[in-house]
């Protein structure tokens, strides 16, 4: 995985918002073998208790 994020960091550069990145590396990602799930939800527990999502 750390390979296709320097990929899309050398061929886009530095500048563009992280969404343009994160975008960009979800197509990356499937061409080097791995599945991508994007923007899913994780909910969060604090002392058993879900605290936010």
């Amino acid at each position: 995985m750390i390979g296709c994020a320097f990929t899309v960091l050398k061929a886009l550069g530095a500048g563009f918002l992280e969404k343009v990145y994160e975008n960009a590396l979800a197509h990356e990602m499937p061409v080097a073998g791995l599945t991508v799930v994007q923007q899913c939800s994780v909910r969060v527990y604090y002392n058993d208790v879900a605290v936010g999502e």
